[in-house]
């Protein structure tokens, strides 16, 4: 017999540390290869990991709600010693940094890809999604919608997992059951007895050891957050999501001296266009034509132009991107966000551009989002224009060394030249900006760059 190290994986690009959310096995279970483990969150997807070995749980090193840095060993397996080698080779890492679903935990997001134009309408058929208060896996989402098998069916189902929430065997047996046509009735969507006070701990201060004290087990799954009174005032926890959102923020502000530079632009002849373009478009390709692939457009021939801003920092190193892979900040219902990648974003046209954020945008939406659709962005765009929002100065997603804030369009009174002479005339302006990392972009690129993409758009002619 021998030991197996079971690790916290890498799970994407930047991913330094993992939340673990669930333990679906314990000291002493025996375990089967590619049985799931424990379910992670990180700041981009949240995944089952499964075992790449087969054998016994000797020891849980970590409980859930503790935050794992990346290569930290959280649980150890007995195995057989002729096991060891094959072990090796497949490690959990390889195994987990593909599940099958991964996803966000909240229900549906809301792409922000548009201005002034709420996202077209998505089929009403039945989503398995997180009741509140209530995390269900990627695969059990993946597995439910393939079924059909409705949000409030899920919810009334009990499973063996923590406070009863289905597992993938759980749903699979279910889904067998019922097209055999002898399902058993779901049970109440009381959650399952909870967990002792001592398998549940609190989010670890970063400055402290990575064991926090455990406290009392809430009646719900660990993501909700859990309300207090203090006076008057209402106090929450963080969902696992938003505390690792919350450390990010904090490490970008704190890795990159932030400079915001602003510019207004206007954005008259884009808007004629998609008025020209937009019902055929629509007609051709089936989906609604919005101005950010034009925007993605004008940012991709600008990192081109100064490859300095496609890049990253490490230590005194300037790395020059290969790729233009352009994230897009996305709105989750519950407030979160995720940044879903639209890579090699440079070898498309507008059109190809489009066809790419619609279809990213659906993913989002129908909770499929992959591991890969989150990974290798090189720059951001964000559009607080949406929330008709005119100026904001975003904060840099690490290790990416800028970002690009897109504001609302408002129609203004503007000093017009023509042949004639200068005349007052109503146009369409909008206001862009650029929060640059201060060690490789100085405010004479930033300008440049920001000044690039503003021409690009104002001179727009499809």
């Amino acid at each position: 017999m021998s030991k197996f190290d079971i690790k916290m994986p890498k799970l994407g690009e930047s991913i330094t540390e993992g939340t673990i959310i669930a333990w679906l096995v314990k000291a002493g279970d025996v375990i089967e290869e590619d049985q799931i483990l424990f379910e992670v969150t990180t700041a981009k997807v949240n995944a089952e990991i499964p075992s790449p070995v087969e054998g016994k749980i000797l020891e849980i090193l970590f409980q859930e709600g503790d935050t794992v840095p990346v290569g930290v060993t959280v649980a150890t397996v007995e195995i057989e010693d002729d096991g060891a080698e094959e072990a090796t080779e497949k490690t959990e890492t390889e195994k987990a940094v593909q599940p099958e679903t991964p996803q966000t935990t909240a229900p549906q997001p809301e792409v922000v890809t548009t201005q002034q134009e709420a996202p077209a309408p998505v089929s009403s058929k039945p989503a398995a999604v997180k009741e509140e208060g209530r995390w269900y896996s990627p695969v059990v989402l993946q597995l439910a919608n393939q079924a059909q098998i409705s949000s409030a069916e899920l919810d009334a189902l009990q499973g063996t997992g923590y406070l009863g929430r289905p597992t993938k065997k759980d749903i699979q047996k279910y889904i067998e059951q019922k097209k055999s046509g002898v399902a058993p009735a779901a049970a109440s969507a009381q959650p399952a007895a909870a967990k002792p006070a001592s398998a549940v701990a609190v989010q670890p201060n970063p400055a402290e050891p990575t064991k926090a004290p455990a406290v009392p087990a809430a009646p719900a799954a660990p993501a909700a957050p859990v309300a207090q009174k203090a006076g008057e005032d209402q106090v929450i926890d963080m969902d696992p999501v938003r505390r690792i959102i919350a450390d990010h923020m904090v490490m970008s502000k704190n890795t990159s001296p932030h400079v915001t530079t602003i510019i207004e632009v206007d954005v008259t002849k884009l808007v004629n266009w998609r008025k020209r373009v937009k019902d055929e478009f629509r007609k051709q390709e089936g989906i609604n034509i919005t101005y950010m692939p034009a925007i993605v457009e004008a940012v991709s021939k600008a990192l081109i132009e100064f490859p300095y801003v496609n890049a990253s920092v490490d230590g005194y190193k300037m790395i020059l991107k290969k790729h233009i892979n352009i994230g897009m900040a996305v709105a989750l219902d519950d407030g979160n966000l995720v940044v879903p990648v639209i890579h090699d974003a440079d070898r498309l046209n507008t059109k190809g551009l489009a066809l790419a954020i619609d279809s990213l945008a659906n993913t989002a939406r129908a909770n499929r989002l992959k591991v890969s659709d989150v990974q290798n962005g090189t720059f951001t765009i964000t559009n607080f224009g949406t929330f008709k929002n005119i100026i904001g100065t975003p904060i840099i997603n690490q290790p990416q060394v800028a970002i690009l804030g897109v504001g609302f369009i408002e129609k203004k009174p503007a000093v017009v030249s023509t042949p004639d002479g200068d005349v007052i005339a109503i146009r369409h302006k909008m206001y862009l900006s650029l929060s640059y990392d201060h060690r490789i972009i100085d405010g004479t690129l930033g300008g440049k760059f920001l000044l690039s993409v503003a021409e690009y758009l104002e001179k727009w002619d499809k």
